[in-house]
């Protein structure tokens, strides 16, 4: 008779939590509080624009920069957790460093714009572009730390294939997202934004 082993359950299921991945899964927990208060915060700001006349742009493809964005946190989660993924001391840490810098310009980025911040194209007619803060230097400087944070927040814990497939995936809807901003900018000829400056009223 031949003997076929078992396969036990540490074959059959994902790798335990490792002492590093808890604070990580911690990390990813706290950035995704922080991402429900932007929807929050693009909430009240919404209903502000709207109550001024705003306008929006670029409804069609919302859905799919939310359910990216969702992605990549779920993927910072099951990558690491599902595959074994170590933590690398020096890229880790350079990946964390990207991150809260990243996390820092996209407040920064909040804090300049005020009411007119939103993570939806609003247009509010009669206001003027802003050149202040982040402003001063790109013209999409929330984007930069989109970005850099799609990049280093899966590297924190070597979730490469995550980090690969947000950026990817990123890139091609930010051309979308891009052109809508600079086509609601631009719509009707009534407002033209020089290349340093954002626009007033979206989410850039």
């Amino acid at each position: 008779m031949i003997s076929i082993p078992a396969m036990t359950s540490s074959a059959m299921t994902p790798s335990a939590i490792s002492p590093s991945l808890a604070p990580y899964l911690l990390l990813i927990g706290l950035v995704a509080a922080e991402r429900l208060a932007e929807l929050i915060t693009a909430r009240r700001h919404t209903a502000w624009s709207l109550a001024r006349g705003g306008r929006e742009y670029g409804r069609g493809h919302y859905p799919a920069m939310v359910a990216l964005h969702t992605a990549l946190l779920v993927g910072c989660v099951v990558e690491p957790w599902a595959t074994g993924r170590p933590f690398v001391p020096l890229l880790g840490w350079s990946a964390l460093a990207v991150a809260v810098a990243a996390q820092a310009l996209r407040w920064w980025c909040i804090a300049t714009l005020g009411k007119r911040w939103n993570t939806r194209v609003l247009v509010v007619p009669g206001l003027p572009l802003v050149a202040a803060g982040p402003y001063r230097l790109l013209r999409h400087p929330n984007y930069v730390a989109v970005v850099a944070e799609g990049v280093a927040l899966p590297l924190v814990h070597t979730a490469w294939m995550t980090a690969l497939g947000f950026t990817v995936l990123n890139l091609l809807l930010l051309r979308v997202r891009i052109g809508c901003e600079d086509a609601a900018l631009t719509d009707g000829g009534r407002l033209r934004a020089p290349a340093s400056v954002p626009s007033a009223g979206a989410a850039s």
